[in-house]
C-alpha cells in the first residue's frame, strides 16, 4: 500500500529502487494511472487530439464528475511516447510538503532528482517560511528530458500555496514538458501558468461527451443490447454523460431502464440527489448493495480491509467480482487494490445514510482500527474524524502531530488541530491544545501560540493531572510571561512531572539552562547545559543537543576561550546539520554563535555563510519565543559589528526591540539591547545591504523569485499591491540592482533562499 521514494526509468510493472526516502510513507496507487482494461471505451479521437499538441505546455481537461477525465489522461499516457509523472491527488495533498514529496517521487521515477530537494522536503521550517517551493522548483533545473507531469483531480487542492506550487513545477519543467490537469472546476492558477500565449489547451465537457459510436461500445462492454433508436434516445437523454450513459446501462431492460435514464438525465445532464440509487443499479442483489454502500467509506478497498470494515471474510473474492463489472476501478493489480468512481461513491454515500445512519459511525471506527494495526494510523485519524470520536482522535494526534511537523508537514499537522477548534473541542483536550502552541511557537506565530496556550491552560485548569502540568510548565518556558526566573520555575516544573525518559526532559534542562544565562548566572548555567546536552544525545533529540551546544560555545566567547568556542560550535552545527534542522528557528542561534566564533578565530568568510543561513530565518524570530528570538538577534548584532556592518546591526536590534517593548521581563537582554543601540549610535547608520533586509522584506523574498505577480504576492500576504511594491523597490535598493530579476540572481548569489 505504501512505498518508497525513487527508481529510475522503471516499466509500470516494475518494483523502483528507493534512492531516497520522504519523511511519511507514500501511497504506491497515487503514483501510477488507474488501470484501463480492455473493456474501456477507447476514447480515440481525444487521445489523438491531445497527442496532437506537444506544444500546449498546460492541458486542462474540465468537466463535472463522471466525463471520463481520468479515463481519457490515463489512455493518453498509455500511448505517449515520452516519459509520465503521474499523481492521483487527494485532500491530503494540502500539504505543500505531501503534494510535493509525490511530485518529487513521479518525477525521479522518470529521471534523478537533485537529493537535496529530499532534505528541503523533510525540513518544518522551509514549509513556514515560504522557501519549500523555490527551492523546490531550483531543484528541479537538473532534469533535462521532457517529462509529461499528470495531475489528477485537482479540483481537490484547496490550498492556494498548493496551487502556487503547481504552477511553478509548470513553469519550470524541462523543455518540451508538458503538465496536464484533470479537475471538475477550472483551476484557479497564478497568472503566469494559467494565461500561456499559445500554450493552454483545453478540454470540457462538450469535447468529451460520448458520441453515437463510443456509447454504443460502452453499453455492449456492459453488456446492454439497445437498438440504434433506444441508443440515441439514451444519448439525448443524458447529453452524452458518459458515468449516465454507463449507470443507466447497469440497469435492467425496458421500463427500468428507461426510468433509470430518466433519473440520471434530470438536471440536465447532472446527478441529483434525490435520484434513487436502486433505479439506477437494479440488477444488483441486496446482498451486494450492502457490500457497495457500506465499504463506500473506504478512499481504497482491499479484502483484509472490507472484511474488518463488514465483519465477514471473503470479500476479497467479491471486489474481483465487482472489478469484473465494472462497478470498481483498480488501482494496484498487483496488490489487488481498488477504489470507487468518485461520482458512484458520492451516490453510495448517500445511500448508506438514507438507509443506514446509524451505522456510518461504527463502520468508519473499524477502519480507523483495522488502519491503525496494520501501521497506518494516520489515515485512522480521517476516519475516527468521521466517526466523531475525538477522544481516539486526540489520542493519536497526541502521537503523531510533533512528528508530521518535525518532518515538513506543517500543514498535515495543522489540519489535524483545527478540527478541535473547529469543533470547540480544544479545552476539552489539552494536551493537543499544547501541542498547538507549541508547533506555533516553533513557527513564530505569536497570537497562534497565545490562543492555543491560553485553551491548554483553561483545559489543564479542568482536568489537571500530573503530565499535563509538566506540559503546560515546559510550554510556558517557550512564551516566557514571567521572565527568566518564570521559566526556570517552570522548567523545573516539567522535569519533575515528565517521564524520566521522555524527550522532552532535555528541553526542560535546556530551558532551565537558558533562564539562568540570560539572568547573567553562567557558571549556575554551565553545568546544566552540558547535562542537557547529554540527555538530548541520548534521546536522540537533537534540536534541543544543537541549542545547547551552541549556548555553551556563547559563554566560551564570552570567556574569550577561542578554540574552545569554535569546537563547541562546530558540533552544534554538525548535529543540526545531521537532523537536517537547517531551517528551525533555533538554527538562526545556531550560526549565529558559529558566526561569532568564526569571526573570533579570523575567518570573516565563514562567518558570512553562517551569517546567510541565518538571515533568511529571521521571520521566524517573533515574539513567539520572545527570548529564544532576542538572544539570536542581539548575537547577530554583534556578529554584524565585528564585520563593520552598522546597517545590517541596526535592521536585527530594531527587530528585538519591538520583541523587547512586547515582553520586557527578560533578563539581561533588554539591557544588552540598550548597550549596542548606543555603541550603533556612536558608529553611524552605515550603507545598506542584504543584511539591513526586515523581516518584513524578507518575508517577501521567497515569492518574489516565483512567477506570481505583486497583486498576487499581495494577495498571500494580505497585504496592498502598493505595500508590496513598496517593500520590493525597498528590496532592490538594499541589494543594490533596479529589477525584480536581478534582485533574484542576487538573492541566489547570497544563500539568501537557502541551498
Amino acid at each position: 500500500m505504501a512505498a518508497g521514494v525513487g527508481g529510475h526509468g522503471s516499466g509500470p510493472g516494475e518494483d523502483p529502487g528507493p534512492d531516497w526516502v520522504p519523511s511519511f510513507e507514500l501511497l504506491e496507487s497515487k503514483l501510477h494511472p488507474p488501470w484501463t482494461g480492455q473493456d474501456t471505451v477507447a476514447r480515440t479521437a481525444l487521445v489523438d487530439r491531445l497527442l496532437a499538441a506537444p506544444a500546449a505546455r498546460l492541458v486542462c481537461v474540465v468537466a463535472p464528475p463522471g466525463y471520463g477525465k481520468t479515463t481519457l489522461l490515463a489512455q493518453w499516457a498509455e500511448r505517449r511516447s515520452g516519459a509520465v509523472a503521474w499523481v492521483s491527488l487527494d485532500r491530503r495533498d494540502n500539504d505543500p510538503t505531501v503534494l510535493l514529496t509525490y511530485l518529487a517521487a513521479a518525477l525521479d521515477r522518470v529521471e534523478p532528482i537533485d537529493p537535496q530537494i529530499a532534505r528541503v522536503l523533510a525540513s518544518p521550517g522551509a514549509a513556514a517560511s515560504a522557501t519549500l517551493v523555490p527551492r523546490f522548483v531550483a531543484g528541479l533545473a537538473s532534469m533535462t528530458r521532457p517529462v509529461t507531469v499528470v495531475l489528477d483531480n485537482l479540483e481537490l487542492l484547496v490550498n492556494q500555496e498548493c496551487l502556487d506550487a503547481v504552477a511553478e513545477v509548470a513553469l519550470r519543467l524541462p523543455t518540451r514538458s508538458q503538465l496536464a490537469l484533470a479537475s471538475r472546476a477550472r483551476p484557479s492558477l497564478p497568472e503566469a501558468v494559467s494565461q500561456p500565449s499559445g500554450q493552454l489547451l483545453e478540454i470540457g465537457a462538450e469535447e468529451l461527451a460520448m458520441d453515437e459510436l463510443e456509447a454504443r461500445a460502452l453499453l455492449e462492454h456492459a453488456g446492454v443490447r439497445l437498438s440504434d433508436a433506444e441508443v440515441t434516445e439514451l444519448i439525448d437523454r443524458t447529453e452524452g454523460w458518459p458515468v449516465g450513459l454507463y449507470l443507466a446501462s447497469v440497469g435492467a431492460a425496458g421500463e427500468e431502464q428507461r426510468a433509470a435514464t430518466a433519473a440520471l438525465s434530470a438536471g440536465n445532464g447532472h446527478p441529483v440527489a434525490a435520484q434513487p440509487p436502486a433505479a439506477l443499479l437494479a440488477r444488483l442483489s441486496e446482498p451486494t448493495m450492502a457490500f457497495l454502500t457500506r465499504t463506500a467509506v473506504l478512499d481504497r478497498l482491499s479484502g483484509p480491509l472490507c472484511d474488518a470494515v463488514l465483519q465477514v471474510s471473503g470479500s476479497e473474492r467479491v471486489l474481483e467480482s465487482l472489478a469484473g463489472s465494472n462497478l470498481l476501478i483498480s488501482v494496484d493489480r498487483r496488490d489487488q487494490r481498488y477504489r470507487y468512481h468518485q461520482l458512484l461513491r458520492e451516490l453510495l454515500l448517500a445511500e448508506l445514510e438514507r438507509r443506514e445512519p446509524e451505522l456510518v459511525p461504527e463502520l468508519h471506527r473499524r477502519a480507523a482500527a483495522f488502519l491503525e494495526g496494520d501501521g497506518l494510523p494516520e489515515l485512522a485519524v480521517d476516519h475516527l474524524q468521521a466517526a466523531g470520536d475525538a477522544g481516539e482522535v486526540a489520542r493519536l494526534v497526541a502521537a503523531l502531530a510533533f512528528p508530521a511537523y518535525a518532518g515538513g508537514r506543517v500543514e498535515t499537522a495543522r489540519r489535524w488541530l483545527r478540527w478541535f477548534e473547529d469543533r470547540g473541542l480544544v479545552e476539552r483536550y489539552p494536551r493537543v491544545a499544547v501541542l498547538g502552541a507549541q508547533m506555533e511557537a516553533l513557527l513564530g506565530n505569536p497570537s497562534n501560540a497565545e490562543r492555543w496556550a491560553a485553551a491548554a491552560e483553561r483545559g489543564q485548569a479542568a482536568a489537571p493531572d500530573r503530565t499535563l502540568d509538566a506540559s503546560v510548565a515546559l510550554l510556558r518556558t517557550f512564551l516566557c510571561h514571567d521572565g527568566m526566573a518564570g521559566v526556570r520555575a517552570d522548567a523545573d516544573a516539567a522535569r519533575a512531572g515528565l517521564a524520566p525518559d521522555s524527550p522532552w526532559v532535555a528541553t526542560a534542562l535546556l530551558m532551565e539552562g537558558i533562564g539562568h544565562l540570560l539572568d547573567g548566572e553562567a557558571e549556575l548555567a554551565e553545568p546544566i547545559l552540558q547535562r542537557a546536552g547529554e540527555v538530548a544525545g541520548q534521546a536522540g533529540a537533537a534540536p534541543a543537543a544543537s541549542a545547547a551546544l551552541a549556548e555553551q560555545a556563547l559563554i566560551e566567547l564570552e570567556r574569550h576561550r577561542w578554540q574552545e568556542a569554535g569546537r563547541l560550535a562546530g558540533r552544534a552545527v554538525d548535529v543540526l546539520r545531521a537532523g537536517n534542522l537547517d531551517d528551525y528557528a533555533m538554527a538562526a542561534f545556531v550560526h549565529t554563535v558559529a558566526a561569532r566564533a568564526a569571526l573570533a578565530m579570523s575567518d570573516p568568510g565563514m562567518a558570512r555563510e553562517h551569517l546567510a543561513r541565518a538571515i533568511r530565518l529571521r521571520p521566524l524570530l517573533t515574539s513567539a519565543m520572545p527570548h529564544r528570538s532576542v538572544q539570536t538577534l542581539l548575537e547577530l548584532a554583534r556578529a554584524y559589528l565585528a564585520l563593520d556592518d552598522a546597517a545590517g546591526a541596526r535592521a536585527v536590534l530594531r527587530q528585538a526591540g519591538e520583541i523587547i517593548r512586547q515582553r520586557p521581563s527578560m533578563g539581561v537582554l533588554p539591557g544588552q539591547a540598550a548597550e549596542l543601540t548606543a555603541t550603533l549610535d556612536r558608529i553611524g547608520q552605515g550603507p545598506a545591504g542584504a543584511t539591513s533586509l526586515t523581516a518584513a522584506e524578507l518575508r517577501l523574498l521567497p515569492l518574489l523569485s516565483t512567477h506570481l505577480t505583486l497583486l498576487e504576492i499581495g494577495e498571500r500576504l494580505y497585504l496592498s499591491r502598493n505595500t508590496v511594491k513598496t517593500q520590493a523597490v525597498s528590496i532592490y535598493r538594499k541589494l543594490g540592482v533596479s529589477s525584480r530579476s536581478e534582485a533574484m540572481q542576487r538573492v541566489r548569489e547570497l544563500g539568501l533562499l537557502g541551498a
